[in-house]
């Protein structure tokens, strides 16, 4: 049995995904670990490469996109979660991975050793930086609460980040080095326990992509574990690559998964004002994105981003 199964899904972003996989093959540690490839419909050739460059890689074509919790999900059940006869062969961590991450040479080996000596943590995420070095601040969020989400975007979390009230949404009153219990980590890089994936369950694949990470993490909390961040561990994301590759799709995606994530866990126990000024909310922001990127050249289109 292997410590640590991987999961990478991959839609046209075959550059990305050979730097990503060659910086877990240089990985240091005492772990073994089994790496799946889920390419999501690719046409950049990426599936082709992983078959000639990388055979220890377990390689997933799917026929069509399905997005990213559907192709993780195969992922994750060819690694035996979801299956109860697939209980003895599980690792003992699944990562989900995004193929735009590069790893350091002891990041797997530090993050498993964290969450071992930690048996309360369900799920656990590291620092996760940009090109230019500046956190990328969806690696520690916030559920987004009616009131959080309020408060961030009427721009209250700008205006007074280092307040815990107004800052929650990505925990901005906290400093970036600071090790923590948190609501969620970003499925870039989402290490979880084998124990606690499988009470969850698997991804929720009515999110296309975006906030089926959130809702994973949410689900695990529900079951009495912790989530944690930390930043001991320093991960590059470049972020963006494969959504970029259709911002259309992308913002779309993005405001379809806010409301999704409402209506499954806060709707049902909100007021109907509540509800109905989330409604207007969300389609309103979907209208001025989708205006916002259309008057702009294709070339500076801008994908969602929590």
């Amino acid at each position: 049995m292997h410590d640590l199964g991987i999961v990478i899904v991959n839609y046209n972003t075959r550059d990305d995904l050979a730097r990503c996989l060659d910086s877990i093959a240089a990985s240091d540690g005492r772990y073994a670990y089994d790496v799946v490839v889920v390419d999501n419909a690719s046409q950049d050739g990426s599936a082709e490469m992983v078959r000639a460059e990388y055979p220890w890689v377990r390689l997933v074509v799917s026929e069509r996109n399905g997005g990213y919790a559907y192709a993780n999900n195969l992922g994750l059940r060819l690694l035996g979660y979801g299956a109860q006869e697939g209980a003895s062969a599980r690792p003992r961590y699944a990562l989900l991975l995004n193929p735009d991450t590069i790893l350091p040479p002891d990041g797997l080996d530090a993050m498993i050793a964290y969450v071992d000596a930690h048996p309360e943590i369900g799920a656990a995420g590291p620092r996760l930086v940009r090109r230019d070095g500046s956190l990328d601040r969806a690696c520690r969020r916030g559920f987004p609460t009616p009131s959080v989400s309020f408060y961030h975007l009427v721009g209250l979390s700008k205006l007074f980040p280092r307040s815990p009230r107004f800052g929650r949404y990505n925990m901005t009153y906290l400093d970036e080095r600071q090790e923590t219990e948190v609501d969620a980590v970003v499925g870039a890089f989402m290490l979880m326990r084998s124990e606690a994936l499988e009470q969850a369950g698997l991804l929720d694949e009515s999110f296309f992509m975006y906030g089926e990470d959130l809702d994973l993490c949410y689900r695990i909390k529900q079951r009495g574990w912790q989530i944690r961040y930390y930043p001991q561990v320093t991960v590059l994301h470049v972020k963006g690559a494969s959504s970029r590759k259709n911002s259309l799709q992308a913002t779309m995606a993005f405001y379809d998964a806010m409301k999704i994530f409402h209506d499954k866990h806060y709707r049902a126990a909100s007021p109907g004002v509540v509800n109905w000024v989330v409604d207007l909310g969300v389609a309103l922001l979907r209208a001025k994105a989708l205006l916002a990127n259309r008057l702009r050249a294709p070339d500076r289109r801008r994908v969602a981003s929590a």
